[in-house]
């Protein structure tokens, strides 16, 4: 039985069955990863070795005026990111770290009502509310001192996202115990400890 023969591809075109060609991009980028993303985080895998350490990322993460995110946003954003616990990210968790921070930097941006690049004590309550956090000002003030590391009153986005997500972790760790619902829990010392 003879079958009919297929037409030539039309020049451009992959032959019928064939794999459709990967999209050019930098050398070893993983397919579909977006390069300008695969560049950077090329750029600053320094050893090599296709994770990001913590001081790796510092040279992947600026705030607004430029600064490095600080270590311990950066071991905090890792932890979050780091499917395998191997204290490092791979490109795919760089990927999610990278979506999740443009996230963060997107509210911070909307909460930063003056422009200056920081989120002051009144933008900082005011972004709490929003959250739906009721907080004293007098918290959100040592909110402030905990986790401003340049301006005694206000928070870069490192600072902020490292607040916030402290926050959150805290608030969900207390609303597991408090089983009532009333805001009130009772907690031995050791458990205190383990919290703060």
């Amino acid at each position: 039985m003879a079958y009919p023969r297929q037409a030539a591809p039309a020049y451009g075109q992959q032959p019928y069955g064939a794999q459709p060609a990967a999209p050019a991009g930098p050398p070893g980028m993983p397919y579909g990863a977006d390069p300008t993303l695969w560049s950077w985080f090329v750029a600053v895998d320094v050893d090599r070795s296709g994770q990001l350490t913590v001081q790796e990322l510092q040279g992947a993460l600026t705030n607004g005026n430029w600064s490095r995110f600080n270590a311990e946003t950066c071991r905090l954003l890792i932890s979050m990111f780091d499917r395998d616990h191997s204290g490092t990210i791979n490109f795919q968790e760089f990927s999610q770290l990278w979506t999740y921070i443009q996230q963060w930097k997107n509210a911070f941006d909307m909460y930063d009502r003056d422009r200056s690049g920081n989120i002051d004590q009144a933008e900082l309550l005011s972004a709490f509310t929003q959250m739906g956090y009721r907080l004293s000002p007098a918290f959100v003030k040592l909110a402030c001192l905990r986790y401003s590391r340049e301006l005694p009153n206000a928070v870069k986005l490192d600072d902020f996202i490292q607040c916030c997500v402290q926050l959150k972790v805290l608030t969900d760790v207390f609303r597991q115990r408090d089983t009532t619902g009333t805001g009130v829990i009772n907690i031995d010392y050791e458990n205190f400890m383990l919290w703060a």
